[in-house]
């Protein structure tokens, strides 16, 4: 069996399932489906490299020798999975609290002000509209 493309090849536009078909019973489903998720416009290089990435538990020195690849490629093709997957490098991260911010935090958390799921997301940086 092969994996579906997710792009047309004269195109690149995004391709559209249109039958899906069960194995066991020949069950089939037709209409217009679309792959779901972070990383159905991966390429299967991408995903590929996801994997190795899961595997190295994200360390890149075991990448390097895993992949035969430098730090810089690495890095590299790893920024080109998180654009492709619709986020921009190094956007995603708050800066990081000040000491007296954190302070003032667990002293939220202890006097009851907020609760311990509150003091969580405040100490990861997370706003009340996220």
């Amino acid at each position: 069996m092969y994996s579906a493309p997710n792009r047309c090849p004269i195109c690149q536009s995004e391709l559209v399932i249109t039958r899906l078909t069960c194995p066991s019973c020949d069950t089939a489903l037709e209409g217009r489906f679309r792959l779901q998720g972070p990383f159905a416009n991966l390429s299967a290089e991408q995903l590929e490299f996801i994997e190795v990435f899961v595997r190295c538990e994200g360390k890149f020195t075991r990448m390097e020798s895993e992949l035969g690849l430098s730090y810089p490629t690495i890095r590299n093709r790893l920024y080109e999975i998180i654009r492709a997957m619709g986020y921009e490098p190094g956007k995603e991260t708050s800066p990081p609290l000040s000491e007296e911010e954190r302070r003032r935090i667990l002293e939220d958390l202890d006097a009851g002000k907020i609760t311990a799921e509150e003091a969580l997301k405040a100490l990861r940086g997370e706003g009340e509209d996220e």
